[in-house]
């Protein structure tokens, strides 16, 4: 799909542009880095989610109704090794296909961020960095087999998200309609961002207890005017069902700030997860700043460090790095 996307725009831009044919869009992100986990240290050139997709709309024979696609794969520049022993640059992203009506909303299925997900990510300013809020905040997952319905817009500001995923897995309680369930409540007016996650029966990680189905809930703010930028999140996340050696629990706070001064930006984000089953915690601090060099691309360094109270994790990473935007 991506490379008749792409050959279609070159061949004949004319008759895609009429045909409200698909826009091909990406991001090149790399950044060289210094990465020091406490036991090794060594320089890196890293690809950060860096990617390419195809995506568009297509009108209906239906009032108001049109179908909708989207096709992401991430690429990794440094490399050229996304797939591993298969030697290909690319591996999923967001996949999907759907409709979208003006008023009832958007439906949409495939593989792509929960709405969870996706409604905790304004606040962090380091997305895709050594200073990611993943680094210790769980969540973050992009879902394969997932149905989502959306609502238009409401007064402008308020969008309702819901996702059930089937578990697939016959003869099992994985067997149902929605196994799995992810929902978000967004405010959006430009100013203030504002959104409250829930998950239920989700698969993801815990930290201090890996890989299980996962209870969480998060609200989030940001807050943008002129020059500056405010956002905070708070996430609890828990086990869904009882798991060997004791019930587990991850609470999150985040803190981030930006102030931009002509093409300077100069950001900050501190954070800290309460492990509730080790009895430890993980604090993260990062540091940085973007130099923009055009309206789609920038410069940018940073510093960032996560570090853990009672185990040995003490991971260190200082990079620089350009983002190039670009859609046609």
């Amino acid at each position: 799909m991506l490379a008749l996307a792409v050959g279609a725009l070159v061949a004949a831009p004319s008759v895609a542009l009429a045909d409200k044919g698909p826009t091909v869009y990406g991001k090149i992100n790399a950044s060289y880095e210094n990465v020091d986990d406490g036991a090794n240290d060594a320089w890196e050139l890293r690809s950060n989610a860096s990617r390419i997709g195809v995506k568009g709309d297509l009108d209906l024979d239906f009032q108001n109704v049109k179908a909708i696609y989207q096709a992401e794969f991430q690429v990794d520049i440094d490399d050229g090794d996304r797939g591993g022993d298969n030697n290909s640059p690319f591996s999923q992203r967001n996949i999907f296909g759907g409709f979208q009506h003006d008023q009832a909303g958007t439906l949409r299925a495939g593989k792509f961020d929960t709405p969870f997900k996706v409604s905790q990510g304004k606040i962090d300013q380091f997305g895709d960095l050594g200073g990611d809020i993943n680094g210790i905040v769980g969540g973050d997952e992009r879902a394969s087999n997932i149905i989502q319905y959306s609502t238009p817009k409401l007064a402008d500001a308020v969008t309702i998200n819901l996702a059930f995923i089937p578990g697939e897995d016959s003869g099992t309680d994985r067997d149902g309609v929605a196994d799995s369930i992810s929902s978000s409540l967004v405010f959006d007016n430009g100013m203030l961002y504002a959104s409250v996650g829930y998950d239920s029966e989700m698969e993801a990680e815990l930290y201090d207890a890996g890989e299980m189905l996962v209870d969480a809930f998060h609200v989030a703010a940001k807050l943008s005017m002129n020059q500056f930028e405010l956002g905070a999140l708070y996430q609890v996340s828990e086990n869904s069902e009882a798991i060997a050696g004791g019930d587990a629990e991850d609470s999150t706070y985040i803190l981030s700030g930006a102030f931009k001064m002509d093409r300077w930006k100069f950001k900050a984000q501190y954070g800290m997860t309460d492990l509730d089953r080790s009895n430890d915690d993980l604090t993260l601090m990062a540091i940085g700043a973007d130099y923009k060099v055009a309206s789609n691309s920038k410069m940018f360094a940073y510093y960032a460090n996560i570090e853990a109270d009672v185990d040995s994790q003490d991971d260190t990473q200082f990079g620089i790095g350009f983002e190039h935007n670009f859609s046609m």
